[in-house]
């Protein structure tokens, strides 16, 4: 039987977590991408102003770990946000909009008693890499 190959995905451009994970794993053409929250990367700190700069900051790291694997958001098949209140679903959709602009993936949103480092909002996803064609229908 052949192996299959997991690549571990690590990127200067997002930052590195202090828990036991990676931030993506790459299995033949699947990347799967640990939730990201608002932790800028130069500080290491949750970014200061409230759930819209820190979607703002999540969105970010999601993008530099896509990409360090190979993806974009435009390959990406799959998204889950956790938010930390679901009023804020609103807020956290319309920069969601600005990265993930047509073609939408499949997405859930749901509301958690408490997130990683008092986040307000995180977003995990499953993406695919190289040549990706999309039909309707």
């Amino acid at each position: 039987m052949s192996k299959v190959i997991r690549r571990i995905i690590t990127t200067d451009n997002a930052p590195k977590s202090k828990f036991p994970l990676n931030q993506a794993i790459v299995v033949d053409r699947t990347v799967y991408v640990s939730g990201c929250v608002g932790i800028d990367k130069d500080t290491n700190k949750i970014v200061d102003g409230g759930v819209v700069p820190e979607t703002i900051q999540v969105l970010k790291n999601l993008v530099a770990v896509l990409e360090a694997a190979g993806s974009s958001p435009d390959k990406v098949l799959k998204a889950t946000i956790f938010v930390e209140d679901m009023n804020d679903f609103a807020l956290v959709n319309e920069e969601y909009k600005k990265v993930f602009s047509k073609d939408f993936p499949a997405r859930t949103c749901v509301q958690v008693a408490k997130l990683p480092v008092n986040a307000k909002v995180e977003i995990e996803a499953v993406a695919l890499i190289g040549d990706v064609e999309t039909v309707y229908g």
